[in-house]
């Protein structure tokens, strides 16, 4: 099969200077993609900062070969936002690729996680793709076969404990992701979900130690069998302008790749509704076995863009 390429291609990967956004920034810019490497280099509960993790992927770039530039910027700061956009505008003369990966986590059960918890990773995982992708999104549309690929997560389906402050603010950007790809037709951008099951500093085996109770030593294996590498790939062909997937989510890791859906049954009907006919019924209710795609997933691909 053929190499897909990305060459003239112009990429903000936000979250870029560590785990699987360092990895997308590397493999895009091998395929040729101009990439702005936004990282500011804070800890999980984002404190601190460091320019180290964005530069010395843009000198890893550049020691390939190809072109980067760094951009210090935090994701929940709207300023900040605009201003790496500018920063892809003045290096490269446009975008045509936004992946917002920036992310943290703060793993705590419900009633011991604090509100400034709750706020801090909406702030960074719904805000922060919002004001990235509203800064970067006109730019996406004058160009030609833009691509939008929003760091999704597993985590709102309730996999885990202690994924409350997590998992809502990822459900808020699952929403985000399809609700702009229903509007896809007025503009030709693909708007897709990515799902990374990575092992990262988000994962690491203290991380998922305090998450299930279990002895850190359990999930060292974690690390060697969900590399970044084994999950990137879906981001990129995501990315991709041959890509004409729209409004769908992938997750992948390990080298397995599948998709998320939301998914709807055809139900109970009756013109006595009540309670007890609801009861009675239940197992009809929730009976999946013949549900169909719900939403923009039930027509997945990239339409024909038309005047609003």
């Amino acid at each position: 099969m053929s190499e897909l390429r990305f060459d003239g291609k112009v990429a903000i990967i936000t979250g870029a200077g560590r785990g699987v956004g360092r990895t997308h920034a590397i493999e895009l810019a091998k395929r040729g993609a101009r990439i702005v490497v936004v990282d500011p280099g804070v800890a999980l509960d984002g404190s601190g900062a460091s320019a180290a993790p964005a530069e010395e992927v843009v000198n890893e770039i550049k020691a390939l070969g190809g072109e980067a530039v760094a951009s210090f910027e935090k994701v929940n700061d709207v300023a900040g936002a605009a201003r790496m956009v500018e920063l892809a505008l003045d290096s490269f003369g446009g975008l045509d690729i936004l992946i917002n990966n920036a992310g943290t986590s703060v793993p705590e059960l419900f009633d011991i996680q604090t509100l400034d918890q709750f706020r801090m990773l909406n702030e960074v995982h719904y805000l922060g793709t919002v004001y990235v992708t509203k800064a970067a999104w006109p730019h996406l549309c004058k160009a030609r076969n833009a691509r939008l690929v929003n760091t999704i997560s597993e985590g709102p389906l309730g996999i885990h404990e202690r994924g409350t402050g997590y998992g809502g603010a990822k459900a808020g950007v699952i929403g985000l992701t399809l609700t702009l790809a229903a509007e896809a037709k007025y503009h030709g951008v693909g708007v897709n979900g990515f799902a990374p099951r990575i092992a990262t500093r988000l994962s690491a085996p203290d991380v998922l130690a305090h998450v299930y109770d279990r002895p850190a030593a359990l999930f060292e294996k974690n690390m060697a069998m969900f590399p970044p590498e084994l999950s990137s790939p879906a981001a990129l062909y995501l990315a991709h302008e041959s890509c004409k997937l729209n409004g769908v989510l992938l997750a992948a890791g390990g080298g397995l790749v599948l998709r998320m859906s939301i998914m709807e049954n055809a139900g109970y009907k009756t013109d006595d509704i009540s309670v007890e006919s609801i009861a009675a019924n239940i197992d009809q209710i929730l009976d999946m076995s013949s549900a169909t795609q719900f939403g923009i997933g039930a027509t997945p691909f990239l339409p024909e863009p038309v005047k609003a």
